[in-house]
Parts: structure tokens; sequence; C-alpha cells
């Protein structure tokens, strides 16, 4: 017999009308323009401040989060401000327009540490959830359904007020980093693969790569041309590198990012690798090895103190495992909480 599952719109239990918090957390509400970016990344940083997290926002990824051309800002989004007007809150929904095996709603939001405690958050988790809800329902797609958070391990009353609407933990992150003032490995030579600096005419070629070699990932959607394109605000070409075969083909990629607002929050300079990977029938063969040896060197040769990348703790591939011999180790640690429907 064929499991069934109850139609999206069913499951998805969408409002009507999403109700934006009343006027007695002494806040005025309006959604996000772009012209907002500003604002909001000043909102995020004074939260991550007081947070003591080692990040910290930038306006170009806020600008980014609000120019994606599947977004719709006027639902999708929504700041709260105080009498001076001054943003104090800030949540949005998103989807992923890519979706096959999953759909999937994202919600975020922040509260300026001076008005927590009021219950502004679960407000914010209120509305964004019921804006999550419509999307799923609206997605046109009869698939499982999930609506996501991650939230950092250094702030648990975050995820206090997530579990409290009804999110469970599901998913585990951690990130991790080397020393590049230590040795570093040697770049293995691969039979019939040759590594090369990333080149525009090599980008859909790699996204169409990660596409196949994250399908059996858990959590892991495909992603469409204009998603790969829009998350890019730190993409770092110099420090992104590509492995092809003898035809050309791409074998595996690791993506780097350069975020050096986050450094003095850290206490040092880093690159970051936010996307490794190695097709099917090129594992086992040191490819991996030879991406991240590339990746070290470029950062290395720049002047950059440490490598990081983030991994799933139960990744199928055995990452966690290849980046602790490599001499990565964990640094930070997140978690992701859901809804399944």
């Amino acid at each position: 017999m064929t499991d069934t599952i109850a139609p999206l719109d069913v499951r998805a239990a969408a409002p009507a009308h999403v109700p934006v918090p009343g006027p007695d957390l002494g806040l005025a509400w309006r959604p996000a323009t772009v012209q907002d970016a500003a604002r909001i990344t000043a909102l995020r940083v004074r939260s991550q401040e007081a947070d003591g997290l080692p990040y910290r926002a930038s306006e170009a990824e806020t600008t980014q989060e609000l120019t994606g051309e599947w977004r719709d800002l006027r639902l999708d989004t929504l700041l709260g401000f105080d009498a001076d007007g001054t943003a104090r809150a800030w949540a949005h929904a998103d989807t992923s327009p890519g979706d096959e095996r999953v759909v999937r709603a994202f919600v975020e939001g922040t509260v300026d540490p001076a008005w927590r405690g009021r219950g502004v958050g679960t407000a914010l988790v209120a509305w964004s959830q019921a804006r999550a809800r419509q999307l799923l329902a609206g997605s046109g797609k009869e698939l499982p359904a999930r609506i996501a958070t991650y939230c950092d391990d250094a702030t648990p009353e975050v995820a206090r007020v997530y579990e409290a609407a009804g999110f469970r933990p599901i998913r585990y992150y951690t990130e991790m980093r080397r020393a590049l003032g230590l040795a570093l490995p040697d770049v293995p030579q691969v039979d019939g693969a040759r590594v090369v600096p990333w080149a525009p005419e090599l980008d859909d070629a790699v996204r169409r790569a990660h596409n196949d070699v994250f399908a059996d990932h858990w959590g892991s959607e495909p992603r469409t041309p204009e998603q790969w394109r829009q998350g890019r605000a730190m993409f770092a070409p110099t420090w992104s590198f590509v492995a092809l075969d003898d035809a050309d083909r791409v074998a595996g990629y690791a993506v780097s990012g350069r975020y050096e607002h986050d450094w003095a929050a850290a206490g040092f300079s880093s690159g970051y690798t936010e996307l490794l990977g190695v097709r099917r029938e090129w594992r086992g063969r040191r490819l991996a090895v030879a991406l991240l040896a590339t990746v070290m060197r470029a950062y290395a040769d720049d002047g950059i103190e440490y490598a990081e990348l983030d991994v799933d703790t139960e990744n199928p591939s055995g990452a966690h495992g290849l980046y602790a011999a490599l001499g990565y180790e964990v640094a930070h640690s997140s978690t992701m909480l859901t809804i399944e429907l």
C-alpha cells in the first residue's frame, strides 16, 4: 500500500490573514523595503553584540535577503519601530523555489536587546509562523513540508521562544576552523582530475553539480539559477575552485565567502568555505582533500589566519571526520528547529 498524506493546504492550516502584533507591545509595525536594509542591519548587530556572538550582520547580506525575485516584501517581512523611529524588531518568512522533495519555509526574527522580555519575540514567531503556513499552502507543491529556523546554540533563550510555539530541534550543525599558521596539508594529485580557479563560465555547471552532489543529503534541495545567483553577497571568487575531469566536466568544487565584517568580533581573519562537494563517482579519491588544501593555501597566501566551514553533524559523506583529519576543530554550533507538516 502506498502511503498518502493530506493535501498541503490542509496540513499547512494557513490563516486567511496574518495578524500584525498589536500596539500593546509599544511598537508601530509595517513591512520592510529594500531601503530599510541599514536599519535592519543595525538592529541585528545590536543583538549580536549583546549576545556576544562571533559574527556580525552586514548591509550587503541584508540587502541580498530583501531582493530575491520570488519574495513579496509586503507580505513576507515585518518591522517594528519605537516612538523615535528606531527599528526594534524584525521578522521575515522565506521559501526556496527549487524545492522538489520537501517544500520549506524559513523564518527568522530579531528583537533589540532593550526590548526583550516584553513579548515581542513571541509575537514575531507567531507572525512568521502564520506567514510561513500561507507560503507553504500557496506553493502548489504536494510534498512533505517544513517550517524551519536556525538558532545559535549560544542563545538558548531564542530556541525556547520557538519551542513554545511548537518548533522542535531536528538537526545540529558545527562550525569548524583551522589555524593557517600551522603546516598546511599537501595538495594530492588525483588521476583524471585537476583543480582550477573558479571562472564565470563554470558557474552554472557548478550549480548543477552541487544539486547532484547534495541530492542524498538531509534537508538539501535543488537551487534554481535565481537562488544560486542571489546568495552571493560575500562570494570570494579568488578563493573558490573547481575540480574538472579530463572531459572538462565538474567533478568537485569549493566555493568561499569573505566575511570581513565578522573579523573584529571573532578576533581573527578568516576565509569561509561555504560549499564543498565531490560527485559520487569521484568520492574516495582524495578530491575533497585536494580542494580544501588548495583553498587553505589561497587563504594563507592572502594573509588570512583561519579557514572556516560548517558541517551537519550527521552528514552522510563523513565530512566531519575528513575536516578533523585536516586539522579543523569545532568552534561554534547551531540547531535547526522545525515544524514538520
